[in-house]
């Protein structure tokens, strides 16, 4: 299936690992030109470089935190002079960490709110006049399926990444005349980085051994394991594509089903 995004310009927000390093590696795939930002300088221009050598596509970067504003503004101008525009914007941050109510700080609150909710107000607000000028647009947020079904031990996620859904909502509605679709992705248990630290607060809490955690995970899954990264790239990307183009105000959960909702 052809889905009509080679030399699109990409920006993946946090792609130096885990679920946004999956999402650009998807994007080159498919022949777009790629912008990818993360904290890590270094592990930053390694990822780069494979991606660049693997798929021979363009690549920029650049290092800087999501939660500074005038930063991502920058990275966005920096973009489209290079790359004449932004045709896609997947927005992403790491997630808070995991805690239960009462543990939580309300410096914890503010830093999720910061990189998980004011991180993708940057980008939208950088990217959507560029958007609009090319009557074509893509934004795609990653959250979590918190925003759907509150999970144990994280309180911040749960309330903060919902927030991310009513903007997406919003957006939609406002934009979707200008051509702009925008929607959000939230993953189930993936095997990243994320769900390790997730399974090591779990036992550290009950001395249960982590290993106990992820067996739980994937057996809560009507397909009886946890995701990879891939499967959820591959969401993003068919999201972003010419086959999705009456999508828009929409969460797709990549969860294997464990979102018991109807």
């Amino acid at each position: 299936m052809d889905l009509g995004l080679k030399n699109r310009v990409a920006l993946v927000a946090a792609s130096s690992q885990g679920l946004g390093l999956a999402t650009a590696e998807a994007f080159a795939a498919e022949g777009c030109r790629l912008a990818m930002c993360a904290r890590n300088q270094q592990a930053l221009a390694h990822r780069a470089e494979n991606i660049r050598k693997q798929h021979n596509v363009e690549v920029f970067t650049d290092a800087f935190d999501v939660t500074d504003a005038s930063a991502v503004s920058a990275f966005v101008k920096a973009v489209v002079d290079k790359f004449g525009t932004v045709d896609i914007c997947v927005t992403n941050a790491g997630g808070p960490p995991a805690k239960g109510f009462l543990a939580a700080t309300i410096e914890d609150w503010r830093r999720a709110i910061d990189a998980n909710f004011l991180s993708t107000v940057y980008f939208c607000r950088e990217v959507i006049p560029h958007m609009q000028r090319q009557h074509w647009g893509r934004i795609i947020t990653i959250t979590s399926i918190t925003t759907k079904q509150p999970v144990t031990d994280l309180v911040l996620s749960n309330a903060v990444r919902t927030s991310v859904v009513g903007l997406v909502k919003s957006l939609a509605n406002e934009f979707g005349k200008d051509g702009i679709l925008v929607n959000n992705v939230g993953p189930g248990f993936t095997a990243t980085d994320r769900l390790k630290e997730l399974a090591k607060a779990r036992s550290v809490s009950t001395g249960k051994p982590e290993q106990e955690f992820f067996d739980a995970w994937a057996a809560d899954a009507p397909v009886k394991r946890v995701g990879q990264p891939n499967e959820f790239a591959d969401t993003v990307v068919w999201l972003a594509s010419e086959r999705a183009s009456y999508i828009t105000g929409q969460t797709v959960l990549v969860d294997g089903g464990m979102y018991k909702g109807l």
